[in-house]
Parts: structure tokens; sequence; C-alpha cells
């Protein structure tokens, strides 16, 4: 999906990441995606900018409104697309046309240029899922782009929890989407009413996202459109929650390389940004095949990315 009408997101590099387990609480902002289509932005924000490699989440809450995004650019990221509910038809620059519905995965990778556009296939149905980017690292930022779809993805038991693993690796239970960094995402559904214990990796820093029920991480209550950063050092997760509760784990190994993040680009330097978004305007990232409509065209660079 696009970051329509934010285009300026704090960039820069991620806040150190704790140096043991924490529990901070990060309020996530309501932004309209399209015109009324509004979305829940949990990352980036201002006191946390990465989890990992992860620099972006956006969770679809839509009971009444379509969605309709038409064709933008990416650059130096994945886009993962997790719903559910609804269905969301995928269309890109490499000329994929792939539907999304509850539990698969789409993926794509940037590379250095790709265009696509989403739209919702049921007009009339709820749409409920996440949107997250993952910033490439140097060794992948400038490779060609693609697009996976996975529908078999691994799931894991933690006594009342079922977890399904969307991508990287969750104690042995590793995703067949292919990925840069060593991180993970996960949904965990609670199939009945109870406490469990989730492997963690004490390496990586981790977040959770509250998707829809009511949970207690390692004691603290997840807030509803709340992003709970949890830090590096754990070895295990305490969670208890309401049968069919379902939160989004996810997290990494701290992201090493500083980026800068604008629209729709995830870069290292203005002149980057700049030279993406002259390469868009000039139709330069391929068209977008099968979307009846106009591209978005993109925002005016602010001051500090502009040449001097």
């Amino acid at each position: 999906m696009s970051n329509l009408l934010s285009p300026n997101v704090p960039d820069g590099p991620s806040e150190k990441p704790s140096r043991g387990p924490v529990a901070e609480p990060y309020t996530a902002r309501s932004v309209e995606l399209s015109p009324g289509f509004d979305v829940w932005r949990a990352l980036p924000q201002r006191g946390r900018r990465m989890v990992g490699a992860w620099c972006f989440l956006d969770h679809v809450r839509s009971p009444d409104r379509t969605l309709d995004v038409a064709p933008h650019p990416h650059i130096g990221l994945q886009t993962v697309t997790w719903l559910h509910r609804g269905a969301i038809l995928h269309l890109d620059s490499l000329g994929n046309e792939r539907r999304i519905a509850p539990g698969e995965l789409n993926l794509m990778t940037s590379g250095a240029a790709i265009a696509h556009a989403e739209i919702a296939v049921d007009r009339h149905a709820a749409l409920e899922g996440l949107q997250l980017w993952v910033a490439l690292p140097e060794s992948a930022r400038n490779g060609a782009p693609a697009f996976e779809h996975h529908d078999d993805l691994p799931l894991a038991h933690f006594g009342t929890l079922e977890a399904r693993v969307v991508a990287g690796e969750l104690d042995g239970h590793r995703s067949p989407a292919t990925i840069f960094s060593e991180l993970v995402g996960a949904e965990l559904r609670a199939i009945e009413e109870g406490d469990a214990t989730v492997p963690l990796d004490p390496r990586f820093e981790y977040a959770a996202l509250l998707l829809e029920g009511e949970a207690h991480l390692e004691g603290t209550q997840l807030p509803e459109h709340t992003l709970l950063y949890l830090g590096e050092g754990r070895e295990r997760l305490s969670l208890a929650a309401a049968r069919e509760s379902r939160i989004f784990l996810f997290g990494g190994v701290p992201f090493g390389e500083p980026i800068l993040m604008w629209w729709n680009f995830v870069a290292r330097t203005p002149d980057e940004i700049a030279r993406a978004r002259d390469a868009w305007e000039r139709g330069r990232f391929g068209a977008v095949r099968g979307y009846e409509g106009d591209v978005i065209p993109a925002p005016p660079l602010p001051v500090r990315l502009r040449a001097t």
C-alpha cells in the first residue's frame, strides 16, 4: 500500500534498542490511506522508527469502505500483506496479478524499483489486515524486483496459542518467504482462553500489536491501536489471552544501517530520494497493467530533501 498522505515520515536511524526487556507503548495514529479509507499507523513513530528491519506497519480495519490504491512506486523495501478479513487484488509492474485472502501472504520485493496497485475484491465487504514494510539491507536494496505469494505457511503451537509464521523463523518454524535480514513476523491466535509461553530469540528486539480480542503480555495489557515495544534480551514471552484473540508479534536483529524514509521510498541519502521521485514522475518505474485509472503523483519534495 502507499503512504499517500503522510510524506514526512520520521527518518534517520532507528532508536537504539533496549539492552533488556521493556514494555513501551506507542499509540498508533489514524491516517487516511485513500479518500474515505482510514488505517491505524503503528510504525514508524518519532519514538520508535524501526523494530529489527521492520520499518512500517498499517493496521487496516474497514467495515464499510472500499480499498482502491492506485499505482505507486517503491524502492529499498519489501511489502508484506497479511489479511484477516476480505480479499485484495495485487497488480504490479512485473505483470503479476494475484488475489490474496486471509491466511495467505503477498510479499513484494522492490529492489531498485517497482510499482504496484491494490484493490479490494469485494467493494462491499469488510476488510481487515496488515501492511508492513521491511527495509532491505545494502546487499539487497539495489537488486531485481520480485513478487511471491504463499498460501501454505508453517503453524506452531504454544499452549493455548496457535502461531502462523508469516516471515522469518519462530522456534524453528520457518516461513518460505524470501527475506534478507534475520527477523520474524507471526500471528498469534488464542485457540482457547488461557496462558501460553512463546520461545524467543534473545538477539532480537520485538514488538506486538493487538489485532482483536484481549491479551496481556508479561502482565501488561495490550491496548487497542497500540504497539507494545518489548526490547531485546527475551528468551520467552508469557501471554494470557481471551479465546480467538489475535496478536501480531514481530521483531529481528536490530537493523545496523541508517535509513531515510520519505513517501514510499526507503533510501540512504536525499539524492536517492530525489532521483526515485523524478524517475516515477517520468514514468520510468514501468506500467501497472490491469488498473483502470491514473497513477498516484509524487508529493513535492520537502526542502530538506532538495538538491542544494
